[in-house]
């Protein structure tokens, strides 16, 4: 019997070896790199979509569109910024970043008090909203969330200057039986970065402006700041903003998630590590969510480095980038003269000069049998897609150090008006000596993960839709 079982197992074995090599990883073809995708999702639907795993994710927040029906600052459209002043403010919010990061080094004393009294542009803050809960009792606030400022602040009575135009009521700390003002002789307020706060009447006063003529100005102040039901934090320092100018359309003020010890994780350090994660939504009809601390980060997750550049924002090492699956002949030493930085709060992703030409070239190549349209603003790669169902586009991937690849979902791809102008969602410095950076259009569906205390960024793809 002994001969028959051998040759049994020898078949068997040899029918394996036959079969193995069908399971061997198949060699990527052109279709790899390529996006094929339908016209009609380009653009946003009226009807919002939920994501559906937010309420298993604890120390989370949802995650919404400003100008989205799933906000309840939800506009009409005749009210909401159109494409080119998003586009416009967005360029401000970078004047203002380079600006910032030049000077991070001569910083002068500001007096509060004294900051003009006109109306002007916001820098703006991407627009993507959370709620959060302030005072006791809580009264429930939409804020723009901003990993490029530090002081979390929201609109307070009384204005006893100029409070813009906000959809929920304006927070009175008078109601509030948790609300506390910093005295000017504390360290508190003497920590206050010098260009950043002043007294009034023994009172620490607090100021940040955004642009030459955009700012809030109040009290520097502690409150009860609720996140959710578990997430509660008693002595959270905030500014009570008094004086308010410049176009946040809505919002009662703003969420800060910065590196500076006065932000959001430097004062929840205790509880979440200085670590949290937010996914962009696809399109602002959808939503997603911010999570604080360890809770829900993906396996898949791949860090890269996070230098610092300035006191408030979180760096990036780019090294390459390549389109339809082609290494664009790059330089590294283009990325590495001026840094990068990752954004929430800038719309579309800004390179060097010398590199965004090198994307651009290839990327109209990859798409030369689509009819041009005119620039958007800052935007000079743009498509009329309107005799097309559907599109075939070449894949943008960004590569970072420490071996990190991070693949554009089409969703980041493009930044569209309507079908008949929709343009190539990234744009050139002024100078390759200018800070590059990562900008929200191009993180979307992505779990961004923050840590900290690690020094790192992370990035895990199919984080939301």
């Amino acid at each position: 019997m002994a001969a028959p079982i051998s040759s049994i197992f020898l078949a068997a074995l040899l029918l394996l070896l036959c079969v193995l090599p069908t399971f061997e990883l198949r060699e990527l073809t052109a279709e790899d790199y390529h996006h094929t995708l339908q016209v009609s999702s380009l653009l946003p639907s009226s009807v919002c979509s939920t994501y559906e795993g937010l309420e298993k994710m604890p120390s989370s927040l949802k995650v919404v569109h400003k100008h989205g029906p799933c906000s309840n600052l939800h506009q009409k459209e005749s009210s909401a910024p159109t494409h080119a002043e998003v586009l416009l403010q967005d360029q401000d919010r970078v004047n203002s970043i380079h600006s910032r990061l030049a000077n991070s080094g001569d910083t002068k004393k500001t007096d509060a008090t004294t900051l003009p009294a006109y109306h002007g542009s916001t820098i703006g803050t991407g627009n993507y909203i959370v709620t959060v809960g302030l005072g006791t009792p809580r009264t429930d606030l939409s804020l723009e969330f901003d990993t490029g400022s530090d002081i979390t602040w929201t609109q307070c009575e009384p204005c006893v200057s100029y409070c813009y135009k906000q959809k929920e009521p304006i927070f009175d700390p008078s109601k509030s039986t948790s609300y506390l003002n910093i005295p000017c002789a504390s360290s508190i307020c003497r920590s206050l970065p010098a260009n950043s706060s002043g007294c009034s009447s023994s009172t620490c006063v607090y100021a940040v402006q955004y642009g030459d003529s955009s700012y809030t100005i109040g009290f520097f102040a502690k409150e009860r700041l609720t996140l959710t039901s578990t997430d509660v934090f008693d002595t959270f320092l905030f500014g009570c903003g008094e004086n308010n100018r410049g176009l946040f359309r809505g919002a009662a003020g703003l969420l800060g998630l910065g590196r500076n010890k006065f932000s959001f994780p430097s004062q929840t350090a205790q509880k979440y590590n200085k670590l949290f994660s937010y996914c962009l939504p696809s399109s602002a009809s959808s939503t997603g969510y911010l999570t604080f601390g360890n809770s829900g980060i993906s396996s898949s997750v791949k860090f890269t480095p996070s230098p610092k550049l300035g006191e408030t924002f979180y760096g990036l090492n780019i090294i390459g980038i390549s389109v339809g699956g082609n290494r664009l002949s790059i330089s590294s030493s283009v990325f590495y003269n001026a840094g990068t930085i990752i954004d929430s709060g800038t719309v579309i992703t800004r390179l060097p000069p010398t590199a965004y030409s090198a994307l651009r070239t290839a990327f109209r190549q990859g798409t030369s049998t689509y009819p041009s349209a005119d620039a958007l603003g800052i935007l000079d790669t743009c498509y009329d897609f309107s005799n097309y169902d559907t599109i075939r586009v070449p894949r943008i991937s960004i590569f970072f150090s420490g071996g990190v690849q991070v693949d554009i979902n089409v969703s980041g791809v493009f930044f569209a008006a309507d079908v008949s102008q929709v343009c190539l969602a990234f744009a050139g410095n002024s100078d390759d000596s200018d800070v590059g950076i990562f900008g929200n259009v191009q993180q979307k569906t992505f779990q961004v993960v923050y840590d900290n205390v690690g020094g790192r960024v992370g990035f895990a793809a199919g984080g939301c839709r």
